[in-house]
């Protein structure tokens, strides 16, 4: 059972920026011609058999003589899928671990892409491919819910590039919206071929990043850190210099995403410390404007 009723989940809209092909309808603009609200056309009621769109007005003044139906696009349904890292950085938090405020989102798409009838996928990965947390694209009420228990109880290990190129064999050629959830706290001189192979879909890069990593403490003080992907300790006196280099690879680390991201016509999404719906929103807002 899900820990968060529907009525808990918050809800955010997206649309895709571009025409979608498919024949299932549903909320995205599509390509295919059916029983939508955009006109692009009339033509021949014998080309196009379908007596309900009939437009008696255009048939009057046709020079032809001919019927003339009207011709709509529809609007479409998408897969949609998620690609989340598991690895054992995602598990570190002050308050809230990276994988359970990824959970919150998780939830928050599958309700958001059910009530838009956008079937949904997972696959997970740390340094290989996670079976064990795979989920076929299925439209359903509950999904969400259930995806984001499964990351909330599972286990945690070292991570790498190599489980992301894994899992993303499963979506080669595919249409689909696909959002990239992560800290990448890896190097990303591999991942541009792995976006590379995603070329058939509409990416969204989900930087998942915890307050506590990202702002160091405001005082002077010994500090016992450990690396969350090999457990390996040290110990550093937080001074006014290490805490000012400390925001300045922050930010350098930021514009790098930005940069390399942007180079691929692509935006990344930052999450730090909690999941905001709206702010999902507005970054589709601004996609499709």
């Amino acid at each position: 059972m899900s820990q968060r009723s529907d009525d808990a989940v918050q809800e955010f809209h997206y649309r895709l920026p571009y025409r979608a092909s498919g024949q299932r309808p549903g909320s995205h603009p599509g390509t295919s011609l059916g029983s939508g609200q955009e006109f692009v056309s009339h033509m021949s009621l014998y080309d196009r058999p379908d007596p309900r769109r009939l437009d008696l007005r255009a048939s009057v003044r046709s020079t032809t003589g001919d019927w003339l139906v009207r011709v709509n696009r529809q609007r479409v349904g998408v897969a949609v899928q998620l690609l989340v890292d598991v690895s054992a950085s995602m598990n570190f938090g002050a308050q809230r671990s990276k994988l359970q405020v990824s959970a919150d989102f998780v939830a928050s798409l599958g309700h958001s892409a059910f009530r838009i009838g956008d079937a949904l996928g997972m696959l997970a990965f740390d340094h290989r491919e996670r079976p064990d947390l795979c989920m076929p694209a299925t439209l359903s009420r509950g999904l969400g819910g259930v995806m984001a228990d499964s990351l909330r109880g599972c286990d945690t290990t070292a991570g790498g590039i190599e489980g992301l190129e894994e899992a993303v064999m499963q979506l080669t050629g595919r249409e689909a919206l696909v959002f990239l959830v992560s800290d990448f706290h890896w190097p990303l001189d591999r991942l541009g071929a792995v976006l590379d192979l995603l070329s058939h879909t509409f990416v969204v890069p989900v930087v998942v990043w915890d307050p506590a990593e990202i702002e160091p403490p405001p005082h002077d003080a010994v500090a016992p850190l450990r690396d969350a992907e090999s457990g390996v300790r040290r110990t550093l006196f937080l001074r006014p210099k290490l805490r000012a280099q400390w925001r300045e690879g922050v930010a350098a680390r930021r514009a790098e995403l930005d940069a390399f991201f942007s180079a691929r016509d692509l935006r990344a999404f930052y999450i730090h410390g909690a999941f905001d719906a709206e702010a999902m929103s507005q970054y589709f807002f601004e996609a499709t404007a």
